[in-house]
Formats: C-alpha cells, sequence, structure tokens
C-alpha cells in the first residue's frame, strides 16, 4: 500500500515538473500588441478575481459560521431582506461589470486587428519605448495551405514557406487568404489570431520590440496535417533581416503559377523552403481564386454580375477542370452531378493586369466614416409638402422626357 502511495506522489510530482517546462508565451509578450492584449488579459483577470476570491471566502467561512458544532451563531429563521447587504451584492458586482465592459471595449477597439500601428504610440514589452521606424510597415502576404503557411514579400519579390522574418521595431501589415479551407493565424509573441478564409482577405498588425526565434503556429483544427502546421517567426535587426533577405534572392527556385498549384497539394511536416523569385499577382489570384490557367477571377464574374450577368453566353462558359481540389484531396466525386469543371476568363491580359493593379492599390479604410449615411447614388425621396421626384425604383412608368434607369 505504502509503495501504491509513493508511486502515485512520483506521478503527480513528474507531471508537476512537465509543466514548469512549458512558457506562458501570452504572459510573456516581445511586441507592443502582445503586450497590450496581455494587459487586457491580467487587469480583466483580476478584476473578475475581485468577486470570486470573497465569494470562495465566504463559502469556507459561512459553512463554519453556520455549522452544528458553532453554538455561538445567531439563530434567525424570519430574517429576509437587509437594504445593507443588498447594497454591497449589487453594488459592488455592477461596478465591476461596468468598468470590465468599458476596459474590454476601449481595449477591443484599439487592438483591433485592422488598425494600423502608430509608431508614436509603440513601447516595448518592459515599457521602455520602442525605436520605432517612421518608414511604412513591411507588407507580408500570407496564404494558407494544406498543411503549411506561405509568406510573399511583394516589396522584395521573394517568398518562403514555413519561415517568416520581419525587422525588429518596423510594424508589419499581414494580408491573409487561404486557399482551401479556413485556418487561423496566430503569433502569440507578436499579436492576435486573425482568420484566414478562401476568396477573402483578412487583415493583421504586428510588431516585434526584441530580436529573437518565436514560434508560429495553426491555431484551429484544419485537417489531417494540422499538428505539423507550424513556422518559424525571426525577429531580426536591419542587417540580419537584409540578410534574410539576400539568401532568399540567392534562391533558384520562382514560385509562379504552376510551382503554386504543386505546392497547394496536402503535404505535412513542410521544412523552410525559399523563393527567389515570384509572380507578382500570385497573391492576388489567390484571393480570387483563379490560380489555374485560363479560370475565371472571383473579381471579374462578381463586376459581371453587378453589371447584369453574361446573359445566355454565361451558360456555356466552362471548361473542364482535370485537376481539382476534390481530386487533390483524395476525395475525388463528382459536383452538382456532374464533372468537375470552371468558369473560363473572359478578360484580356491586360485587363487582368489593370484589375489586379487596382486591387494592390486600393488604400485602408478608415476604421469609421464621419461622413452622413446616404444612398447609393439615389434620389433624395419628396415627402407630403415637397415635389415628387422620379423614383428610380418605382415600378410605375416613369414620366414624359424621364429614361428609366432599371
Amino acid at each position: 500500500m505504502n509503495m501504491i502511495k509513493t508511486i502515485q506522489r512520483i506521478s503527480w510530482l513528474a507531471m508537476a515538473l512537465s509543466l514548469a517546462g512549458c512558457k506562458a508565451v501570452v504572459l510573456a509578450p516581445s511586441g507592443d500588441v502582445a503586450a497590450q492584449q496581455r494587459d487586457l488579459l491580467v487587469i480583466s483577470t483580476l478584476l473578475m478575481l475581485v468577486i470570486i476570491i470573497p465569494v470562495m471566502v465566504m463559502i469556507g467561512l459561512f459553512a463554519w459560521h453556520y455549522s452544528a458544532k458553532n453554538k455561538d451563531a445567531t439563530y434567525a429563521p424570519d430574517w429576509d431582506h437587509s437594504t445593507k447587504l443588498e447594497l454591497v451584492i449589487w453594488a459592488i458586482p455592477l461596478l465591476i461589470i461596468v468598468t470590465l465592459g468599458a476596459l474590454t471595449w476601449v481595449g477591443t477597439h484599439l487592438l483591433d486587428p485592422y488598425r494600423p500601428l502608430q509608431p508614436a504610440s509603440a513601447t516595448h514589452s518592459d515599457n521602455e519605448p520602442a525605436a520605432v521606424t517612421a518608414e511604412a510597415p513591411l507588407q507580408v502576404q500570407v496564404v494558407a495551405l494544406d498543411w503549411k503557411w506561405l509568406f510573399i514579400y511583394p516589396e522584395y519579390n521573394v517568398a518562403s514557406v514555413n519561415e517568416l522574418a520581419v525587422p525588429v521595431d518596423r510594424a508589419v501589415e499581414f494580408t491573409l487568404t487561404s486557399s482551401t479551407v479556413m485556418n487561423a493565424f496566430y503569433i502569440p509573441a507578436m499579436a492576435g489570431m486573425i482568420y484566414a478564409m478562401p476568396g477573402m482577405e483578412t487583415k493583421l498588425h504586428g510588431i516585434f520590440n526584441k530580436p529573437g526565434e518565436y514560434h508560429g503556429l495553426a491555431s484551429h483544427y484544419s485537417g489531417a496535417g494540422f499538428s505539423g502546421m507550424h513556422f518559424k517567426a525571426l525577429a531580426e535587426d536591419q542587417a540580419g533581416f537584409d540578410k534574410w533577405i539576400a539568401d532568399l534572392r540567392a534562391s533558384p527556385d520562382t514560385l509562379d503559377r504552376p510551382r503554386y498549384l504543386e505546392l497547394e497539394q496536402p503535404t505535412q511536416n513542410v521544412p523552410p523552403m525559399a523563393f527567389g523569385q515570384v509572380d507578382p499577382q500570385l497573391f492576388q489570384r489567390a484571393v480570387n481564386m483563379c490560380v489555374e490557367e485560363g479560370k475565371m477571377c472571383m473579381a471579374e464574374m462578381m463586376a459581371r454580375d453587378r453589371a447584369g450577368g453574361m446573359g445566355l453566353e454565361g451558360a456555356v462558359n466552362v471548361s473542364v477542370l482535370t485537376y481539382d481540389k476534390y481530386d487533390r484531396r483524395g476525395t475525388p466525386r463528382p459536383i452538382l452531378g456532374w464533372e468537375p469543371f470552371q468558369v473560363a476568363g473572359i478578360c484580356t491580359v491586360d485587363e487582368l493586369e489593370q484589375m489586379f493593379a487596382a486591387a494592390a492599390r486600393k488604400e485602408a479604410v478608415p476604421l469609421r466614416d464621419p461622413t452622413p449615411m446616404r444612398g447609393h447614388g439615389l434620389p433624395e425621396p419628396g415627402g407630403f409638402f415637397q415635389p415628387s421626384s422620379p423614383n428610380d425604383f418605382s415600378q410605375t412608368a416613369p414620366a414624359a422626357g424621364v429614361d428609366r434607369n432599371l
């Protein structure tokens, strides 16, 4: 019996020692955004403990004070109300909830992942001023693949797989998408988590204020190879970052559309890879789901739908897709009862160049537009005491001389 107890104690000790090796990365950030998130988490926890700890203490005190052994306890079976006690019970939690709500509301808006970082407000995680450069944020385009991360640096025309490097004290703007399923991009020491979704762009702003090698991961399950979907995040000084970019440029591999389609195939535990040249349209094609040759881009399809569609021409605007995503994922099956197909693109090369160039030039949308809300080009409706104006959306016949806009 003593031997069994000894083994049990040793097992608990072994478990405690194994947990001691874990690093609380969220509570030991290396960037301003992660530090603010840490502070929000800690302050919120402490505010909640203001209620939790007294309640837990009083449970024990009440159990002891009103136990059968304590003959000095007051017995008041007719007692049912105390204004002072009710005030304490309701006022203190209410104040904490109001404080916690205000703190969370302000914090989450200031830490909006789409909100660009302000260099003047950035600080080191140890509360020292950060030497943030005044240059524009480093642009990094991120594509979640099965099961690896692709990082494209449009400013340098290079790319890497499962390895990210950024300069210390320089803001980074991530633009993310996914090739297949929804995924979650997370560097705990740098910034919060953000989703990467197929056919969509999401953004995340972050910064490293301390050099080092950090851990990045996919924080939500995304398939069989999810457990190996990790990457290294390197925070380098400017000289180290320039050397890292130079090493990428020295790679003879080029990331063009055929190479991307190969890279898109499901693979697990992929080591870091480097690409010295990148197709400048590749990320926009990945977002628009038209990396395959001849496939219509999503932006083109939406533009044609907005203009009224393609009519009968669009009914037969398909071509056979011999290398479909379903086949690549190992579950070939017909789509909607037919062989896999794709909608063929109609835009010319020049039109596609203009479309992708316009997408790359688009400016950040302000978080709040202070101008009053107005209709999209619609005339102001007339009232009872105003002369009526032609309504573009009326089903009645327009007045003589007025064009119908439907």
